[in-house]
């Protein structure tokens, strides 16, 4: 199949269908994630209790991610990928039948949160170790890219449609379309002919190949430093599921239908860097790359403090966005193409521990600052304390060098990122 340079992974035909099946079911979840805010904030109005309510949904990553990962090393993910999508189905018509019948309480919405938290923390490694299987090394950098797109592409539409059915039919109506909309994805992944198998020897036991993860990780220079990165991104800045319905509220005055759209810049941003990636990314991404866009996304954060208008806010949740997108998928793709394949499930399941796994820790940090500090001086913190973070990470990279290369478990050698290089490349 002929395609453009920037589509050429859906030349894969199981990507192909992958990635179709995705586009409904991601804009279902991205209103309910709206939905889910904008409940919490209507039954109790507490800032804390918002911040509590993503904790728990990603608190399981704390946990059981490692687990997952080595899970993902061991069985075959488009089984396990497909007993995910029916536990978010199921979670998201639950959630729609307690709002519709007048029923539902918080505790209601923090367990459903948990069920997803476990469901997801199977689903994100499985996910992303999938895809090179999937497509191959030549095409995974555009595989990263085009999934970006259209989840990005999500963030843009699910948040706008959320705010518009909340307003006009209430939250009942956004969570059972959430519901509707994994039959896509579930049909495609029952059309798919990649399995997804394990392709190292598969013996010894889970706590021993978790073990042989980390020191991987640990002693891998270009790995410690993206996961690093990861972490203080993670941790400071990428906490809009809290800060952003409070910005929306407390400091612009606006409702649900201005929430969404606030939510819809930063997806806008994001789309637009996914796109620039699919259509222009072909190897891995420098780490100037990694680093500059991390930089820019503290400075948005730290100016969505200092900003008081809609217009402004619009702004910079799209540099936000932007620099979000480029930040993510460069990690993501440098993580893959630097890993063995047999570590990859569990290389990726830390990825999915620094990015979504601590979200329970910046969750606290920004709904804690917020409710007593206040919202902007939550985003200045976040921002400021990014920037250290970022910067200092950077310097120690530039002024220590590395040790020898590190052999993987395959007999490939990683190369280091010594002193000059990473002057270089940084």
């Amino acid at each position: 199949m002929t395609l453009p340079t920037g589509l050429r992974a859906l030349r894969h035909r199981d990507f192909r269908l992958f990635w179709l099946g995705q586009l409904v079911s991601l804009i279902g979840s991205w209103m309910q994630a709206v939905g889910q805010a904008w409940l919490v904030l209507t039954l109790t109005g507490s800032a804390f209790k918002l911040g509590l309510i993503s904790a728990l949904q990603w608190g399981p990553m704390l946990f059981l991610a490692f687990l997952a990962g080595a899970v993902a090393d061991r069985l075959p993910k488009r089984r396990l990928i497909l007993a995910t999508q029916i536990v978010f189905m199921i979670q998201a018509f639950v959630l729609a039948a307690l709002v519709a019948s007048g029923q539902v309480r918080f505790w209601h919405v923090a367990v459903l949160a948990g069920i997803y938290g476990v469901a997801a923390t199977v689903d994100m490694p499985t996910r992303q170790s999938f895809i090179m299987e999937m497509v191959g090394k030549d095409d995974l950098l555009n595989a990263v890219a085009l999934n970006s797109l259209i989840f990005n592409g999500a963030r843009l539409a699910g948040p706008a449609l959320a705010g518009f059915l909340v307003d006009r039919y209430g939250m009942a109506l956004a969570f059972a379309l959430n519901g509707i909309s994994f039959a896509g994805v579930i049909a495609a992944l029952l059309a798919m002919k990649t399995e997804g198998k394990p392709t190292g020897p598969g013996t010894g036991s889970v706590g021993r190949q978790i073990l042989a993860g980390l020191s991987y990780a640990r002693t891998t220079p270009r790995v410690r430093l993206i996961l690093a990165l990861l972490l203080a991104v993670s941790v400071f800045l990428i906490n809009h599921n809290v800060l952003v319905p409070l910005l929306a509220r407390s400091v612009l005055g606006l409702g649900a239908n201005g929430f969404g759209l606030l939510m819809s810049f930063l997806g806008a941003g994001a789309l637009a860097g996914a796109a620039a990636i699919a259509i222009a990314g072909k190897q891995r991404p420098p780490l100037s790359l990694v680093a500059g866009s991390a930089i820019a996304m503290a400075l948005a954060i730290l100016m969505l403090g200092l900003i008081r208008s809609f217009t402004g806010a619009a702004a910079a949740l799209t540099l936000a966005g932007l620099a979000q997108i480029l930040f993510l998928t460069s990690c993501n793709t440098t993580l893959q193409l630097t890993v063995p394949n047999e570590l990859r499930g569990r290389i990726m399941s830390l990825y999915t521990f620094v990015f979504a796994g601590v979200t329970p820790i910046g969750a606290f940090f920004a709904g804690a600052l917020a409710e007593v500090a206040g919202v902007p001086a939550a985003f200045v913190a976040g921002g400021v304390i990014g920037l250290v973070c970022i910067f200092g990470l950077l310097w120690e990279v530039r002024h220590r060098p590395d040790g020898p290369p590190v052999p993987a478990p395959s007999g490939e050698v990683v190369p280091p990122l010594d002193a000059s290089q990473s002057s270089a490349k940084l």
